[in-house]
């Protein structure tokens, strides 16, 4: 639950005098960047790959002056927070009561819920963009799991984030049709960039996006993401990775975090909750995610979660309103 935060419509341009732009000059700049590194392709091939499994959203509900102090409970939420400082500073605190003073232009991000705070004195000048993240498979994902509890990266480090940032606070000075639209889909593209940007600089040591970054490990999990429905075994998974038996699961367990039957029933789970919420039938679902039938899926989806299948997804509805 978020509180303190009332909308302001006096958010001041951000970065250069850049004409205005969308998407396209976006993707512009992405392919341009990319074509310059193609060892880069590949990479990010296994991260559209993942990407592909989820429906990433984004909705910014607050961009303006931050004044006070405002808060984020995280209990019951569904969804992690983005904030974009674009100037001045703010403090973060987190549930533990400890302090983290921005004074340049960041990114925060809590791709988990969280229990936090922002805080800024009206001298500070904190300009800001805050958006809540929502996975469309609930925020206990493989992806979610893959980042720390806050990812904090300064503009300054990082160019393409940068300029994603100055396309996000043009915007919010502009007053024309479809304002809000747009900002909703240019911070899904941030999103996207802040992943590619997170697996390029070792970011996270442990978990999914770790393991995709490995050149033989990556091979394995792409193949798990490709066919959840097949009954896996250690020796064919360390085939893939032209590793022993006994060195892969070694490896896999070293990057991921977890035994590969462990991440095999995570991922799992977290396409069914992906089914669920585009309305699929929960037999048609266990199937396609490698379990014989309704009642199968249901014991490892209440092993997993806590719920069934069919309580999970009332209480996602519950939230989505």
């Amino acid at each position: 639950m978020l509180m303190g935060l009332e909308q302001r419509s006096d958010t001041p341009r951000f970065g250069t005098n850049r004409p205005d732009v969308g998407y396209a000059i976006i993707c512009e700049y992405c392919i341009a960047f990319l074509s310059s590194k193609p060892w880069v392709i590949s990479f990010l091939d296994k991260l559209s790959e993942v990407l592909n499994h989820f429906s990433i959203s984004a909705g910014v509900f607050y961009s303006g002056n931050l004044c006070g102090l405002s808060s984020f409970s995280g209990d019951g939420e569904e969804e992690g927070h983005l904030h974009l400082l674009g100037s001045g500073k703010l403090e973060v605190i987190d549930h533990n009561g400890k302090k983290i003073e921005i004074s340049e232009p960041s990114v925060l991000f809590f791709p988990r819920p969280a229990h936090h705070r922002l805080m800024a004195e009206e001298g500070d000048k904190a300009q800001v963009v805050c958006a809540s993240i929502n996975y469309g498979t609930g925020c206990k994902n493989p992806l979610a799991n893959a980042l720390p509890a806050l990812v904090v990266i300064k503009l300054a480090d990082a160019p393409v984030l940068q300029f994603a940032t100055e396309m996000l606070f043009k915007e919010a000075a502009n007053e024309e049709s479809g304002k809000s639209a747009m900002m909703d889909r240019l911070t899904e593209v941030f999103i996207i960039q802040l992943f590619r940007y997170v697996m390029n600089n070792d970011i996270v040591q442990q978990g999914m996006l770790s393991g995709l970054a490995h050149p033989q490990l990556s091979k394995a999990i792409m193949a798990i993401h490709e066919e959840p429905e097949k009954n896996w075994s250690l020796e064919e998974l360390a085939e893939r990775c032209a590793m022993s038996r006994s060195k892969f699961a070694e490896l896999f367990k070293e990057l991921m975090g977890q035994p590969p039957g462990d991440y095999i029933l995570e991922w799992r789970v977290a396409m069914a909750q992906g089914h669920l919420k585009r309305g699929k039938p929960v037999g048609w679902i266990a199937n396609a995610v490698g379990y014989e039938n309704a009642s199968a899926l249901a014991r490892v989806f209440r092993k997993k979660t806590g719920q069934s299948p069919k309580q999970w997804l009332s209480l996602q509805r519950g939230s989505d309103h």
